[in-house]
């Protein structure tokens, strides 16, 4: 089973989007602040990561950063969701290393077809 990080402080779209990620077969661990994304990012190697932008601490942007800059792979795919949609938020976000953006709100019953369209998963992985 692969591994996945979710970075998100709302309780309720952290519960929404690990029960479509586990649905979908994947093991999930999740941190409420940056700071622990970064710390989970760093120890465990996931096989993508879900950030969200705004959160207390450093922010996503600052954590999908320092998670690029670790030395870790640099391959992991870290896909943004986030609130943000003011004009140059996208190109903000994906300059700060992030492979893919989505708006909150998010459908939780297409997500994970859209985080595996971004990433290259096909259905055979």
């Amino acid at each position: 089973m692969k591994t996945v990080l979710v970075v998100e402080d709302n309780q309720d779209n952290l519960q929404i989007i690990t029960y479509a990620l586990r649905h979908a077969g994947y093991g999930v661990i999740s941190a409420e602040n940056g700071e622990d994304g970064v710390e989970l990012a760093i120890a465990n190697k996931p096989f993508f990561i879900v950030m969200d932008i705004n959160l207390p601490g450093i922010d996503g942007i600052e954590a999908t950063r320092r998670i690029r800059a670790s030395g870790i792979d640099g391959a992991i795919p870290v896909i943004a969701i986030t609130s943000y949609a003011m004009m140059g938020d996208r190109e903000k976000i994906m300059a700060a290393g992030c492979n893919g953006y989505f708006e909150k709100p998010f459908d939780p019953l297409t997500i994970v077809a859209q985080i595996h369209k971004i990433i290259g998963v096909t259905a055979e992985d």
